[in-house]
C-alpha cells in the first residue's frame, strides 16, 4: 500500500478533478443542447423556408411555360384538343404546387415564431408571413382573371389580344418574383441574424469551458507538485532505466534507496531487467539456428495454434553444390567446417538480402523459401528469382576461392552451383513430434523445386525455375525457355527455365545464344531433327560452353539414330534414359 499522505493527496486531486469535471460537462451539455437546437432551427426551418420561397419562383415560370405550350397548341390546324388538356391539367398542378410551396413556408415561419427556446424576430417572421400569403393570393387571383380573358380570345384567334393578355401574365409574375426576392432578402437577413446569436452562444460556451478546465488545471497542478515531490526522485531513475531497456541497454540496474512501493518496484525492475537480458541471449543463439522471423512468429503465437498447418501459395529454392562432397573428402573435421561454413555464407547472402528464409542446410544442400506472411505474395517469385542470380554469381566467384580454402590447385569442372527454383501451393507450419518441431514447408512445390535442381546435371545449368515461378517474376529476370519435364511423382510435363541473368543485362552473346536455343527447341519438338541440330549448334557458337545447348544437341542425335515413339509429346522424364 501507498502511504496515507500520498494516497489522501492522490484520492483528493482525483475527486477534486471529477467534481470539476461534473461541473464543465452539465455547463457544456446544456449550452451545446442550446446551441444544437439553435442550429437545427436554422437547418430545418430557415434554410428549408428559404427553399420552398425559391421553389415558388420556379413553379411560377413552369406555369408560364405552360400556358405558352397551350397558346401553341391552340393555334395548330387542327388544335390538338387532348394535349390542350393535358397541358390545362399541368398548368392546374403546377399551380398547386406553388401553393404548397407557399403554405409549407409558411408553417415553418410559425413554427419558428411559436418556438420560445430561441430569439427570433417574430414580429418580422410575421410579416413575412403574411406577405407571402398576400402575394401568393394576389398571384392566383390575377392569374385567373387573365386566363378567363384569354382563352375566348385565343377561341376566336384574337392573337393581339392573345399576346396583350401574355403580356400582362408576364408582368404579373415578374412582379411577383420580384416580391418573393424581397421576401426571400428578408428571410436571409433573419438567418444572418439568428446565426450571429448562435454564433455568440458558442463564444460564450467556449469562453466559460476554457474558464472551468483552466481553473481546473490550475487546481489539480498545485496538489500533484506537492504529491510529487517526495516520489520524483525515484521515479525519474526508473524512467531513464526504462529508456535505456528501450534503447536495447540491458547492463545497468536501478539502486533501491526506499522501501515503499517504488522501491519495490524498483527491486522488480531490476528482476526484469535480468530476465531480458537472459532472453536475449536465448533470442540471438535461437536466432542463429531458425530465421529471427520465424522466431518472431512463433514467439508471438500463442499455445496450440503454434503447430497449426496452413495452404499456402510460395516459392521454394533449392541448392547444392555439384562434386563438393567430393571435394571435402580427407579434410580434417575442422578444415571441414570452416569451409562449409565459408559456403553456405556466401550461399545464404542473397536469401538473406532478398527477404527469403532459410528453411534447413542438409549438408552442402541450402533449402530456403518465400511467401506470406514473411515475404508479399506478389514479390515473392521476383526475389527468388533474383536471389538465385546472385547466387550463381556467387557461385562463379566461390569456385575460385575454393582451391585456396581446400589446399588443392585446381578445382573440376563439374564443381559448380546448381539452383532450383518452384512455386506452388505448399503446407506450411510447424512439424515434428511433441519432442521436437520444426517449422517448414512441405508440398508438391518443394518437391518440384528439388527434383529441378538435380536436373541441372542433365542440362549443365546453373539454375532450372518452373514456369509458374517465371510467369509471377515478370520482367525482373531473363530468362528463357529449356524443355518440358515430367518429374518424378508427377505425371503431366510443365515447361522449366533458365534464368541468364536481371532484366536488361544480358550480352550480344546470350541474346543469341537466346534465340537460337528457342529456334532449336521449336524445331525438336516438330521432330525437324536437321534444323534443330542446326540451330542448337549454332547455339554453341555463341556460347560454345553453354550446358543446355549441348544436351538438347546430343538428344538430337540420338532421336536421329533412335527416333521417339509415334506418340511422344516433346517432354523429357528425368527417369528416361
Amino acid at each position: 500500500m501507498l502511504r496515507p499522505t500520498i494516497r489522501k493527496r492522490i484520492l483528493g486531486i482525483a475527486i477534486g478533478l471529477i467534481f470539476l469535471m461534473v461541473i464543465i460537462s452539465a455547463l457544456s451539455t446544456v449550452m451545446t443542447r442550446r446551441i444544437a437546437h439553435q442550429l437545427d432551427e436554422l437547418t430545418t426551418k430557415y434554410f428549408e423556408a428559404y427553399g420552398h420561397l425559391a421553389r415558388m419562383n420556379v413553379r411560377s415560370l413552369e406555369q408560364a411555360v405552360v400556358v405558352r405550350r397551350m397558346v401553341f397548341i391552340k393555334i395548330q390546324t387542327p388544335p390538338d384538343e387532348r394535349a390542350f388538356a393535358d397541358q390545362q391539367t399541368i398548368y392546374e398542378t403546377k399551380g398547386r404546387e406553388l401553393d404548397q410551396e407557399a403554405q409549407a413556408a409558411r408553417v415553418l415561419i410559425n413554427a419558428i415564431i411559436n418556438d420560445p427556446t430561441t430569439v427570433s424576430d417574430d414580429a418580422k417572421l410575421g410579416r413575412i408571413d403574411n406577405r407571402i400569403e398576400t402575394v401568393t393570393s394576389d398571384l392566383r387571383r390575377y392569374l385567373d382573371e387573365e386566363n378567363r380573358r384569354m382563352w375566348p380570345q385565343l377561341e376566336a384567334g384574337n392573337m393581339p389580344e392573345v399576346r396583350a393578355s401574355l403580356a400582362r401574365t408576364d408582368a404579373l409574375r415578374d412582379d411577383f418574383n420580384r416580391k418573393i426576392e424581397e421576401i426571400r432578402h428578408d428571410m436571409l437577413e433573419q438567418v444572418r441574424s439568428d446565426a450571429a446569436v448562435t454564433m455568440r452562444d458558442q463564444q460564450r460556451a467556449i469562453v466559460i469551458s476554457a474558464i472551468v478546465t483552466m481553473l481546473a488545471a490550475i487546481l489539480g497542478l498545485t496538489f500533484a507538485f506537492f504529491v510529487s515531490t517526495g516520489i520524483t526522485r525515484p521515479v525519474r531513475r526508473l524512467l531513464d532505466g526504462t529508456r535505456a531497456v528501450e534503447a536495447g541497454r540491458l547492463d545497468g540496474s536501478i539502486d533501491v534507496t526506499t522501501r515503499d512501493e517504488i522501491g519495490q518496484l524498483t527491486a522488480a525492475f531490476n528482476n526484469m531487467v535480468e530476465q531480458l537480458r537472459h532472453k536475449e541471449r536465448l533470442r540471438e543463439t535461437f536466432g542463429r539456428y531458425v530465421d529471427p522471423r520465424v522466431v518472431e512468429g512463433l514467439i508471438a503465437r500463442q499455445g496450440p495454434t503454434a503447430s497449426d498447418g496452413e495452404r499456402r501459395v510460395m516459392t521454394v529454392l533449392f541448392c547444392d553444390m555439384q562434386g563438393f562432397t567430393s571435394l571435402s573428402e580427407g579434410m580434417t573435421p575442422q578444415g571441414l567446417v570452416k569451409v562449409m561454413n565459408h559456403y553456405l555464407s556466401t550461399m545464404s547472402g542473397p536469401i538473406r538480402s532478398h527477404r527469403g528464409i532459410i528453411d534447413k542446410y542438409i549438408g552442402d544442400a541450402i533449402m530456403a523459401y518465400w511467401g506470406p506472411p514473411f515475404t508479399e505474395h506478389s514479390e515473392q517469385a521476383r526475389l527468388a528469382c533474383l536471389a538465385a542470380v546472385e547466387m550463381a554469381d556467387r557461385g562463379t566467384a566461390l569456385r575460385k576461392e575454393l582451391p585456396e580454402l581446400l589446399g588443392i590447385r585446381t578445382v573440376p569442372s563439374d564443381c559448380d552451383v546448381r539452383i532450383g527454383v518452384a512455386s506452388g501451393e505448399v503446407l506450411v507450419g510447424s512439424i515434428g513430434s511433441e519432442f521436437m518441431m520444426s517449422y517448414t514447408v512441405m508440398g508438391d512445390a518443394v518437391n518440384l523445386a528439388s527434383r529441378l535442381e538435380n536436373a541441372n546435371k542433365i542440362y549443365g545449368s546453373h539454375s532450372l525455375v518452373s514456369q509458374l515461378t517465371i510467369t509471377a517474376a515478370g520482367d525482373a529476370v531473363e530468362s528463357r525457355e529449356i524443355d518440358r519435364l515430367v518429374v518424378a511423382g508427377q505425371t503431366l510435363p510443365q515447361a522449366v527455365f533458365d534464368i541468364l541473368g536481371r532484366k536488361g543485362e544480358l550480352t550480344e552473346k546470350q541474346l543469341a545464344l537466346r534465340e537460337r536455343y528457342a529456334e532449336g527447341l521449336a524445331a525438336y519438338r516438330e521432330r525437324r531433327w536437321d534444323d534443330a541440330r542446326q540451330a542448337f549448334h549454332a547455339a554453341l557458337e555463341a556460347v560454345p560452353n553453354d550446358g543446355p545447348a549441348k544436351a538438347l544437341a546430343k538428344r538430337v542425335e540420338n532421336f536421329q539414330v533412335t527416333p521417339p515413339a509415334a506418340d511422344w509429346d516433346g517432354a523429357w522424364r528425368l527417369d528416361q534414359k
